[in-house]
């Protein structure tokens, strides 16, 4: 055991801190594109807000503020005609970039009649909305990157699953950039090698594990001894990169596993958490038996996530972490994720300067393992029971 300095009586008093109002600045995924493109006005909550997304006549996807300007109804109960999307209380006509461009019963539209329009973009099958408190557009530099393989007849399409997560803030998710120690209690890996680098509007996290022999139907790869490498980046305050070489595949290689982890806030205290992966075909293998194993993959990364889930639900918010020398650099994260809730005159060198940090695993891997045998000899399971998650899963289209 570690030996610690006697304090006496202090005890460490958690400061729970206030979620902030404000709402992140970037590029937030609202879901894949095939989910919105049926020619109808789809609802989603975001941003303390209600929007409304549907696709014009030339397929082209909108968002707009879901609420009518003229009386308030809500256009994602309405129809879409043509290139605008239809009040079911008027008939009043929106079109994409937000002006009123038909009332059939008045002789001519109001001047005034606009809504807003939220800046889009449509990356790797995904659909991405903009947000910035300042009212500022996007610039080239914070561009979400594009999935090299995506629509590759190599690989297979995205298998996605999406979980609202409420009385927590996206900053819970974040959080597990730097949590190596989490991952052996909450995903069934073990860390080998864990590194982090912060820079910019961008977030690293480099790692290798090896899978828990003790959680049987978490990985697909039944090799305990061989290690699995993910880097994996986000780009801005909410989506995340996951590439993945598994089952001993050399880094020197492209990844045969693609992960993404996105959310997006819906108020102050909830998110919709998205995830979804994408695996590239074995050789000489179907389609319909890749589609098995992404689905497989699928399956052992919700298993964790809805662990998380469990843990966010039922824990306390802390501003004031107490952390050992392997809990990672959790308060230069969250300088680095602060950057997207203020101006941008306010960004601070210190939240986008270059950060670098690598935790030794070497004591942790000697306890862990010590663990995995004993519950490997008395026969049990590590994962934990009775996991309950609202998930919604999509399914790969046939």
């Amino acid at each position: 055991m570690s030996s610690t300095t006697d304090t006496g009586d202090q005890v460490r008093v958690i400061d729970r801190g206030v979620p902030p109002e404000r709402f992140a600045r970037g590029w937030h995924c609202l879901g894949l594109v095939r989910e919105f493109g049926d020619g109808l006005p789809h609802q989603v909550s975001a941003f303390g807000t209600e929007l409304v997304v549907f696709a014009d006549d030339e397929g082209k996807l909108n968002v707009l503020n879901a609420f009518c300007p003229h009386m308030g109804g809500n256009l994602a109960h309405g129809t879409v005609k043509g290139n605008t999307v239809a009040c079911p209380f008027h008939d009043w006509r929106w079109r994409g970039d937000g002006k009123c461009v038909g009332i059939p019963y008045a002789r001519r539209v109001p001047p005034l009649a606009r809504t807003k329009s939220w800046p889009t973009t449509q990356i790797s099958g995904q659909l991405f909305v903009w947000n910035d408190p300042q009212g500022r557009k996007p610039s080239d530099e914070l561009a979400i990157p594009e999935i090299p393989t995506y629509g590759d007849p190599g690989w297979t399409d995205w298998v996605w699953n999406s979980i609202v997560v409420e009385n927590s803030h996206c900053r819970e998710i974040v959080d597990n950039v730097v949590d190596m120690a989490h991952f052996f209690y909450v995903h069934y890996g073990m860390p080998t090698y864990f590194r982090n680098i912060f820079e910019g509007h961008t977030a690293n996290q480099l790692m290798r594990s090896r899978p828990r022999a003790d959680a049987v139907g978490v990985s697909v790869n039944t090799n305990y001894s061989v290690e699995n490498q993910s880097d994996a980046t986000y780009y801005g305050p909410s989506y995340m990169v996951d590439k993945l070489w598994s089952a001993g595949r050399s880094a020197e290689g492209d990844p045969n596993i693609y992960l993404i982890n996105c959310h997006y806030p819906i108020t102050s205290t909830s998110f919709r958490l998205q995830y979804g992966v994408m695996v590239q075909k074995q050789a000489g293998m179907d389609d319909d038996a890749a589609n098995q194993i992404a689905a497989a993959v699928g399956k052992g990364v919700a298993i964790g996530f809805e662990q998380d889930v469990a843990i966010w639900k039922n824990k306390s918010r802390i501003d004031n972490p107490l952390l050992s020398e392997e809990d990672g650099p959790v308060y230069q994260l969250r300088r680095w994720y602060e950057q997207f809730y203020v101006d941008i005159e306010d960004v601070k060198p210190e939240m986008v300067n270059r950060f670098e940090f690598e935790i030794d695993t070497e004591r942790a891997l000697q306890n862990w393992q010590a663990e995995v045998d004993a519950n490997l000899a008395a026969g049990r399971s590590a994962i934990a029971p009775n996991l309950s998650v609202n998930r919604e899963t999509v399914s790969t289209p046939s």
